[in-house]
């Protein structure tokens, strides 16, 4: 017997795909993660612009990480001119990762993935018997969101961030006005922790090759070094030796993959395994009371390990604000050359990768963009292979519930809508 699991829209994801299964037996023939929403082409149009503009043209990527563009784009740029920071606008530009990552994995957490462990069909649903973790989610978000605001300019594509470093340093009291929100989220993720580890989390274990970045003794935002857990050690420049990009039929999304061995997972699984000695005191112990301790290769975790970085992101934000000293010059001055810069940072959803060509006037003459999801592609349709056998033994509300879940284990960057998945299922 043969059967298809057809899911036409994907929700409670960022954008527009649809699921496509075939089955022979209880074995996955065709997996197909149909990402459908048209191309951009941000690479076409960013050549012939300054190289200076593409902190704010990239930002617009995305409009739940729009720093991670921005971060990855100045990284980069400011590779290629040969540009070092001053420790002081490091920090702050990770502060202002850390409030990304803190309002876009809650939101995650709480608003698009949490449903599926309560058997909920939205946040809203969910509100109904859970509304104070509901609350506790958004309230923790706008912690999150305060610390763009205040840093960025605004919350939604922020405009403080150039080549070089910011337009305007914010003052000490600015800074410090955002702590005592910030140390009741920290507090408040740690108790939902304890609640968010007793739901039922299904069971997947993989052998995943992880992917991400790795610094000099702190949880990585915009570190030098690439590496894995099957010997992967690169520098970031190194990454097109390593990695390439094949279109697929199905998708308008490029998959990613290592040239070497094939698919691989980047993003906060892959973060968690490859840099838990460097995590922060409070959000180590947490993962270890709930016996979340490496290796983690169940995908389905990825809800508690997002928690687990928005306990670090918190800490970290408060001990940059509480240790910040305003320096005299906002940016270095940027002198144009000819060059080709190499940026990666660490976006939410997992590493970005980021290559510019320009000319001595700083105009871009080539681009390559690589987002987490693209790289996460051929992972997903991966598990939803590995969870065949099971997904073929349950009905068609239980199968089409199962595979969702699995692929908002990745919370892939496709625009969020308010219905999820249709499936349909055919018997020949």
């Amino acid at each position: 017997m043969s059967k298809v699991i057809q899911v036409d829209y994907l929700a409670r994801v960022e954008g527009e795909g649809a699921l496509r299964m075939t089955f022979d037996g209880n074995r996955a023939e065709r997996v197909e993660l149909n990402i459908f929403e048209p191309p951009r082409f941000f690479e076409g149009f960013l050549r012939g612009r300054s190289a200076l503009e593409t902190p704010d043209l990239t930002a617009r990527i995305c409009g739940i990480c729009p720093v991670a563009y921005q971060m990855s784009a100045c990284s980069a740029v400011e590779n290629g001119l040969g540009m070092q920071l001053p420790a002081a606008l490091r920090d702050l530009r990770r502060l202002l990762y850390c409030g990304e990552w803190i309002e876009s994995h809650v939101l995650h957490v709480f608003m698009l993935h949490l449903p599926d462990f309560l058997g909920k069909q939205s946040a809203l649903e969910a509100a109904k018997e859970h509304g104070d973790r509901i609350r506790l989610g958004l309230r923790v978000k706008k912690a999150g969101n305060a610390i763009v605001r205040v840093l960025g300019g605004r919350e939604i594509h922020p405009i403080n961030v150039r080549i070089g470093g910011f337009y305007k340093l914010p003052t000490r009291a600015e800074l410090r006005t955002l702590l005592p929100e910030l140390e009741w989220a920290k507090q408040a993720m740690l108790e939902a922790l304890e609640w968010l580890a007793s739901l039922p989390c299904p069971q997947l274990e993989r052998d995943y090759e992880f992917v991400a970045l790795r610094g000099d003794g702190r949880y990585p935002f915009c570190e030098e070094r690439l590496i894995s857990n099957k010997g992967l050690d690169i520098s970031v420049a190194e990454y097109e030796l390593h990695f390439e990009e094949t279109h697929v039929a199905h998708s308008t999304a490029l998959h990613s993959q290592l040239r070497a061995r094939g698919s691989y997972v980047c993003g906060p699984l892959a973060r968690f395994n490859l840099n838990f000695d460097v995590l922060c005191e409070a959000a180590r112990s947490a993962a270890e009371r709930i016996g979340l301790i490496p290796p983690v290769n169940n995908p389905f975790k990825g809800l508690l390990v997002r928690s687990i970085e928005v306990i670090q992101t918190l800490d970290e934000a408060v001990r940059i604000i509480e240790h910040y000293e305003p320096i005299a010059q906002a940016a270095l001055e940027v002198v144009p050359r000819a060059a080709t810069g190499y940026g990666c940072t660490e976006a939410p959803r997992g590493a970005l990768y980021h290559r510019y060509r320009f000319d001595d006037e700083a105009a871009i003459s080539e681009a390559k963009i690589v987002p987490p999801t693209s790289q996460n592609q051929s992972s997903i349709e991966d598990d939803l292979r590995a969870l065949a056998p099971r997904l073929v033994d349950l009905d068609d509300a239980g199968a089409t519930w199962l595979a969702e879940q699995a692929i908002r284990n990745y919370d892939p960057c496709i625009s969020c809508s308010t219905h999820f998945l249709k499936m349909e299922r055919i018997r020949r």
